[in-house]
């Protein structure tokens, strides 16, 4: 694995080379486009929501959107941890991280959706938003890389 295919997705981000110290405050800044468009966008639902008299439902939605914002930046921090590292993570190794941190992020948002429902059924709209957003966010420095080739 080079350098370069283990980076995670950020037009801004400095290389990152096994050594350097990983910190959640470098995800963040790396992330802040991000973490910017999740805030105009949870801003917007209340907005639109609100006008509605649909306050729950706006929190909600913008929860949702906080949630998978929170998962988009714990797995770039771990992605960040593991580049560090130096080692050569393992299928496996990838996988339960993976299958442990949706497991969590399933059974919260189900959890949330239940308690507040029929309003809380917007918290996995906000998560589907919200992963329209990362796509996007990731999506477009690939495109820029594969027109300047």
């Amino acid at each position: 694995m080079t350098d370069q295919a283990a980076t995670p997705m950020s037009s801004h981000s400095a290389a990152i080379s096994p050594g350097d110290r990983p910190s959640f405050l470098r995800v963040l800044r790396d992330q802040r486009k991000t973490a910017i468009l999740a805030a105009i966008l949870m801003g917007g639902t209340y907005w639109v929501a609100g006008q509605l008299g649909e306050w729950r439902l706006a929190a909600c939605i913008a929860g949702g959107i906080a949630l998978g914002l929170l998962n988009h930046l714990v797995t770039e921090y771990w992605l960040m941890r593991v580049i560090t590292s130096g080692e050569q993570p393992t299928r496996n190794k990838m996988i339960a991280s993976t299958m442990t941190r949706l497991l969590v992020l399933t059974l919260v948002a189900v959890g949330i959706a239940v308690m507040f429902w029929p309003d809380g059924i917007g918290l996995l709209l906000g998560l589907a938003l919200f992963r329209l957003i990362a796509l996007v966010m990731t999506g477009l420095p690939l495109l820029k890389e594969l027109k300047k080739s």
